[in-house]
């Protein structure tokens, strides 16, 4: 009798979870808290809906050194290591230090807690495809119902899976042939088929890439349209957009931009996206309520907010960019979405620093306006890339600031650098800038990790509204082997079947 265990989900929901399995070999915790039988798990379509929950609430919650509140990985730490893994926001406090000057090795919590967390999520994800036909097959779920189930699974797989990759493999734009991570398609719910799950290769980044679409193409064909707190058609599709971007899909990136065109749109307020629930610009995002969030130690709000607004204030947006002159004066997104205090400019996209509510914005339509954009001009099409940035950034500048021409950026390439600069500027804050100089270093158009303000020392708002010498450190050269993170020690060491490689250097 296979057997899992049951943790509470978030609106008081139980959800299917195995609570092992997820690094390898971490046979510990496959004692689970309550024990259900499959046949009983997926017994009803009230049971079979709480363990598809359950999945997105170990997204949500995740695991971290032992707890579950610290948003790992996509209730808000995806967002945190991404962006203290890049030079755009700035660290103002220990909490974060590891992951910001790149002091991690094979044991820190935040690397080893996002392998972890991921790898837990996808064992969830595989538990419940694994149950979903044997449930279709005794009449407890309906096709309709069956399909929207496995689409939903298979794109938190693939979600899963493309964070790890662009966390601990080098990027596919440099070369497809470098070690992946392993890419696991089967359930681990009992202490038999752990060597098997231990058995899984690395494999390659170029496999590990083809296996993301497989996963997503066919959870396109499944998915109904929907909103945007679950996995939708347009979430598969826009998941795909980015994916393909990685890989230097540029036609295949401008194919999935154009299915869901019209579908969804760049809103013309810069605020909507954070303050108006579903618009149509939020194709994708992991809902946090007052009794389900990150907490005081992880939420969005509390660590990227204003202290003077209730909020931690550990990490702050970066003098870099907030003086940088790509970044113009006249932009709303600096007033609208930003506060300030005596000691720097904070993020304004998440402000219930009291419940901790607002969700994390994993998908918008902006990003795969911005990825067509950059595809086109790859292809030399650059009145139609143009055309699409002016569409994400002419809405946050008044009517006196002219619109790019490809012209007066200078071709092609004055394109895509205000294409990349774009980016930095609309997703601030949102964790996407690491992802960038992850394939962008791998193309040869950065070279690793850009110097950072030095972490704590940005200690007055003079560093932003003067010229006062800000002083830079911590880059990472894309040679160095701290460009990616290391693979845990533990899931080396507790395999006993067949332990995968670490990254050189480590």
């Amino acid at each position: 009798m296979t057997k899992f265990s049951i943790n509470k989900f978030k609106l008081a929901i139980a959800g299917a979870a195995l609570m092992g399995a997820v690094s390898s070999c971490d046979v510990v915790d496959l004692t689970p808290a309550n024990l259900i039988p499959d046949q009983e798990a997926f017994a009803t379509p009230a049971r079979v809906e709480s363990a598809v929950l359950g999945v997105y609430e170990s997204a949500q919650r995740g695991f971290y050194l032992g707890s579950v509140q610290r948003g790992y990985p996509f209730g808000a730490a995806n967002v945190q290591q991404g962006d203290m893994r890049g030079e755009d926001m700035y660290n103002d406090q220990l909490f974060y230090e590891i992951t910001y000057v790149g002091a991690y090795n094979p044991q820190t919590a935040n690397n080893n807690g996002m392998w972890i967390s991921l790898y837990r999520m996808i064992n969830r994800a595989n538990i419940v495809l694994e149950g979903l036909d044997e449930a279709l097959s005794s009449g407890v779920l309906t096709q309709a119902q069956r399909d929207r189930y496995r689409g939903e699974m298979l794109f938190l797989r693939a979600l899963a899976h493309h964070e790890l990759l662009v966390h601990f493999a080098r990027p596919y734009s440099d070369n497809p042939a470098s070690p992946g991570v392993p890419y696991r398609t089967f359930a681990i719910n009992d202490v038999p088929k752990v060597p098997d799950g231990e058995a899984v290769g690395r494999g390659t980044v170029g496999e590990d890439y083809q296996q993301l679409l497989s996963d997503l193409d066919e959870a396109e064909s499944l998915l109904p349209n929907g909103a945007f707190s679950r996995a939708s058609k347009g979430a598969a599709i826009g998941l795909k957009s980015r994916v393909k971007l990685h890989m230097e899909d540029w036609a295949g990136v401008i194919a999935e931009q154009a299915k869901i065109t019209g579908q969804y749109a760049v809103t013309s307020s810069v605020t909507a996206p954070f303050f108006s629930g579903s618009t149509t610009d939020n194709v994708f995002s992991f809902i946090n309520t007052e009794a389900s969030n990150a907490g005081v130690n992880g939420a969005l709000a509390s660590m990227f907010g204003n202290p003077d607004l209730g909020a931690r204030g550990l990490v702050k947006i970066s003098p870099l960019i907030w003086r940088s002159s790509f970044w113009l004066a006249e932009d709303s997104r600096r007033t609208l979405l930003t506060t300030s205090n005596g000691t720097g400019v904070y993020t304004g996209k998440y402000p219930d620093a009291v419940t901790y509510s607002d969700p994390n914005p994993i998908l918008r339509f902006a990003e795969v306006v911005l990825n067509a954009a950059e595809a086109n001009a790859q292809l030399g099409n650059l009145d139609v890339a143009v055309t699409l940035l002016n569409s994400v950034r002419s809405r946050a500048l008044p009517a006196t600031v002219p619109a790019f021409t490809a012209a007066g950026l200078g071709g092609q390439a004055g394109v895509l650098d205000a294409i990349y600069k774009e980016r930095r500027i609309e997703f601030l804050a949102e964790g996407k800038r690491w992802a960038d100089i992850h394939r962008l270093s791998g193309a040869g158009v950065m070279n690793g990790v850009p110097a950072k303000a030095t972490s704590r020392s940005i200690t007055n708002i003079n560093f932003y509204n003067t010229d006062r010498a800000i002083p830079t450190d911590h880059s990472i050269l894309y040679t160095s082997n701290l460009f990616v993170w290391p693979i845990p020690l533990e899931e080396i060491q507790t395999n006993s079947t067949a332990p995968i490689e670490q990254n050189p250097g480590y």
